[in-house]
């Protein structure tokens, strides 16, 4: 009866309208800001790898530290469970619907991260806060949709991507690969969380920007491993990809058969769920980075879909398929650990996958917790943390026996209705972004030109 009906509001959540607001916002936003993802992706990775300094700016992290939180909190299980359960529903047409939802999410990324910085302020410890909630207050004046915005972030923090999905695949990979009892791994990931959190933004990013680059490394080399051994097959692989994103996938094997609409929403879902673009997180610690530049946190906010989503999510989805593990039985971790055990032989895979998975769904855990934290920090105040904190905790320690299924719907319910709010203040603060843009480009020009007059 429960799943019955928490699957009926999730449809509705996820129906046409939320999928048109999330693609056609990204849409707009690109033809605005004039094909920015692709035109000034070199700016951005540059910020990204060679920053400019930051001790004389405001924030409290660097602006590496600060997407590297954000990378905590969106590679995760969306990226190896999420990626596996959108093929699973839509076929291998989902995997181009994902790239389809990044392209225009990279837009959508850059206008939250831009105004992030555009609207922060100092919390009472002193503390950098920003966020959707901030620039739907400060720059929207809508107090309502900020609220909503927070209470929402707060039940993705808890009920979401912040806890039981990424619990519930770390036990369910301890316990295939080490054996570890589910009590005992929710027990172990409560008392880490509480270590790391404690510390704050200060904290997690400090264990983000070591943890994040390790692992992304890691899986993406394991990735290529089994793309190199089947590279013959690869061809084949992206015309399948491609054909099946624009048609109906016939059952097979453990595969029920897809529609169009079906891989559409699969993809759609499952990559914002992965890259969080248009949800309004990843703003969050974007707010704390030390810059005095909204554009450039935005440009550097912008290379998160990407790294994510087009080059992540990518490599699982095609390890899916190209070891045809989407048309088995099983579903979720089952079915990437199948992938990567047959791809790469033996138990290299098995243990590959595995520990990777531990990496990305524990980094997620963190990240989100500070998600939540900030919102709890604008609905409630400074001393709200702490109690926050402990219930945060608690749910991680719990997350571990809950169903999968069950799982998956509650974070898609939550996440649908966080991205409303924050959806709706991108459309209506829509020249403020654009009009940031075009005068840090203007002064970019200007200063280009005085320097090549003054050689």
């Amino acid at each position: 009866m429960l799943h019955s009906f928490l699957t009926s509001v999730d449809d509705f959540i996820w129906g046409p309208p939320l999928l048109a607001l999330l693609m056609g916002t990204g849409l707009y936003l690109t033809i605005r800001l004039g094909l920015l993802q692709v035109i000034r992706l070199p700016l951005a990775l540059k910020l990204v790898f060679a920053p400019p300094k930051h001790d004389d700016k405001e924030g409290d992290v660097s602006s590496f530290a600060a997407l590297c939180t954000a990378l905590s909190a969106t590679i995760g299980t969306g990226n190896i469970v999420g990626v596996a359960t959108a093929v699973k529903l839509g076929g291998p047409g989902a995997i181009f619907w994902m790239w389809i939802a990044a392209f225009f999410g990279m837009a959508t990324k850059y206008a939250e991260g831009l105004l992030a910085v555009r609207y922060r302020q100092k919390d009472a410890n002193g503390q950098m806060s920003g966020g959707p909630m901030y620039y739907l207050e400060k720059g929207l004046g809508n107090k309502f949709l900020a609220g909503a915005f927070a209470l929402f972030g707060i039940g993705v923090a808890f009920f979401g991507i912040g806890t039981f999905p990424q619990v519930n695949a770390i036990s369910d990979a301890a316990l295939l690969a080490f054996s570890i009892p589910k009590w005992a791994t929710g027990l172990s990931l409560a008392v880490l969380v509480a270590l790391i959190t404690v510390g704050g933004i200060q904290s997690i990013s400090r264990v983000s920007t070591k943890v994040v680059p390790f692992m992304a490394v890691l899986y993406i080399i394991a990735c290529l491993g089994v793309m190199t051994m089947n590279a013959s097959a690869l061809p084949a692989v992206v015309s399948q990809i491609l054909h099946a994103a624009f048609s109906t996938t016939a059952a097979t094997g453990g595969f029920a058969g897809a529609t169009i609409m079906l891989a559409l929403q699969a993809g759609v879902a499952r990559g914002v769920f992965s890259n969080e673009s248009g949800l309004g997180s990843a703003p969050i610690a974007a707010a704390a980075a030390k810059t005095n530049s909204c554009v450039e946190q935005g440009l550097v906010c912008m290379t998160g879909t990407f790294f994510d989503t087009i080059i992540i999510c990518t490599m699982t989805g095609i390890t899916l398929v190209l070891t045809g593990a989407w048309q088995g039985d099983v579903a979720g971790t089952a079915m990437t650990n199948l992938a990567f055990t047959q791809g790469l032989g033996g138990q290299v895979g098995f243990y590959l996958i595995n520990i990777g998975l531990l990496f990305f769904a524990f980094t997620t855990i963190i990240g989100w917790n500070y998600y939540g934290e900030r919102c709890t920090e604008y609905l409630f105040g400074t001393k709200a943390i702490k109690l926050y904190r402990w219930i945060f905790v608690v749910l991680v320690g719990a997350g571990a026996f809950l169903h999968l299924d069950l799982i998956w719907i509650i974070a898609d319910i939550v996440n649908g209705l966080m991205a409303i709010p924050n959806l709706i203040g991108l459309i209506g603060l829509r020249n403020v972004i654009a009009e940031e843009t075009r005068l840090y480009f203007s002064a970019q020009r200007d200063y280009n030109t005085a320097d090549e007059v003054s050689v």
